[in-house]
């Protein structure tokens, strides 16, 4: 499947970000309370209550009162589309030797606005970059690194 098949047109920024905190928090713990998802985002658990309530309302999370949350079907696949662009995204700034904290900010800012087409192109590029080291060098001369 298309990591970036995930198009919704309800979707924000801040749902991007607690489905993606979500997924992180079951893969480590087995579950995501709203304790932990609030620390994550260093958010109110207010805000992570009204916000897990809005994302059960639509489908993406199954969310019970004082337990926590789970990803649905739907709610995974959007999860992992955003983990994998994150993922994308890193690994490319990466290949320019940018200091992580520079690609981390950067990050955070294009991954919720870069196009599917753009992320399309930057997911070829890094793939030739990677397997093509005399390209790459090349590349890295004409940025001066």
């Amino acid at each position: 499947m298309d990591p970036q098949s995930s198009q919704r047109t309800s979707g924000s920024v801040a749902m991007d970000d607690y489905l993606e905190q979500i997924l992180h928090l079951i893969e480590e713990k087995g579950y995501a309370r709203p304790m932990d998802i609030s620390e994550r985002l260093e958010i109110s658990q207010a805000s992570v209550t009204n916000m897990l309530q809005r994302l059960d309302a639509e489908g993406l999370v199954d969310h019970e009162k004082y337990r926590g949350a789970t990803l649905t079907e739907e709610g995974h696949r959007i999860a992992r589309a955003i983990v994998d662009r994150h993922e994308l995204l890193t690994e490319f700034l990466r290949l320019f030797g940018i200091d992580e904290d520079t690609i981390y900010r950067d990050v955070e800012g294009m991954e919720h606005h870069v196009s599917r087409a753009t992320l399309n192109a930057i997911r070829a590029v890094t793939e030739s970059l990677r397997d093509d080291p005399k390209l790459l060098a090349a590349v890295l001369e004409r940025v001066g690194r």
